[in-house]
């Protein structure tokens, strides 16, 4: 697919971090993007940024994300491009006893739904959505109709402790990309899923120093965390590759994530 102006993008999770990474690269190319956040502050600055739109969005909600695709279609006409960058953390032991006090305490139900509800089921009502729209849209020339890429984490392989719900959530992204690549094969969508390591993202940057010090120190090389810049250049090589479908890609400087 090439990056145009004739390109229309919905881009989750858009107003910092990787999504807004990813926005800013797409829209170089003259792609017209639509920014969705639930952050109305974050997600309005980078879309006058970038020249694009805001939509107000919880990806938890069917009836938010309906509203959001409606007004980013209604501006800038059915998108070919999603790029599903929304997620939340959430950390919690399955079971812990507390070491002062000796409850014991086990994971907080409404955390782990919420983790789900926001990281995995809101990125495939987001697919659900998008592609059922450009279903509609006649194919190029290549015979593709759209592309979407998702965001899994590493912690879809090797969740550390306190992370149950967040790599469950995560490796159910991973897991569900190349069923939803084969359901929409034969109308010429691809669909496929990266998978961040350690990144400088506000959540890190929110962590202590010698937390980041100690991350950058486990990277084999380049021994440092990731720039958002270097996951928007795989989302563009993504999109843009018309053979890649299907596939969960790390990016992560050969990291393996230890127990804690």
């Amino acid at each position: 697919m090439r990056l145009d102006h004739n390109v229309a993008a919905v881009v989750t999770g858009g107003g910092k971090g990787l999504g807004a990474a990813a926005a800013i690269r797409l829209a170089r190319h003259g792609v017209r993007v639509a920014v969705f956040d639930l952050d109305a502050e974050a997600g309005e600055a980078l879309a006058r940024q970038i020249g694009g739109i805001f939509c107000q969005t919880d990806v938890g909600s069917d009836q938010s994300i309906e509203a959001a695709f409606a007004r980013a279609r209604a501006v800038h006409g059915q998108e070919r491009v999603l790029v599903n960058c929304a997620g939340i953390v959430i950390a919690h032991k399955t079971a812990v006893r507390d070491k002062n006090t000796g409850v014991i305490r086990s994971h907080p139900m409404a955390d782990y739904e919420r983790v789900i509800s926001i990281n995995l089921l809101g990125t495939f009502r987001c697919i659900a959505q998008s592609t059922a729209g450009m279903l509609a849209l006649d194919p190029l020339a290549s015979g593709e109709r759209g592309a979407v890429v998702n965001t899994a984490s590493i912690a879809a392989d090797e969740g550390q402790i306190g992370q149950a719900a967040y790599s469950a959530s995560k490796a159910g992204v991973a897991g569900m990309t190349l069923p939803i690549a084969r359901d929409l094969a034969s109308e010429g969508i691809r669909v496929n899923t990266i998978k961040p390591g350690f990144f400088d993202t506000f959540m890190l940057r929110g962590a202590p120093e010698q937390l980041r010090v100690a991350l950058e120190a486990s990277v084999p090389f380049p021994s440092r965390v990731g720039n958002p810049e270097e996951y928007a250049q795989l989302v563009e090589f993504l999109l843009t590759s018309g053979y890649m479908n299907g596939e969960c890609v790390r990016l992560d400087g050969a990291v393996r994530m230890g127990p804690r």
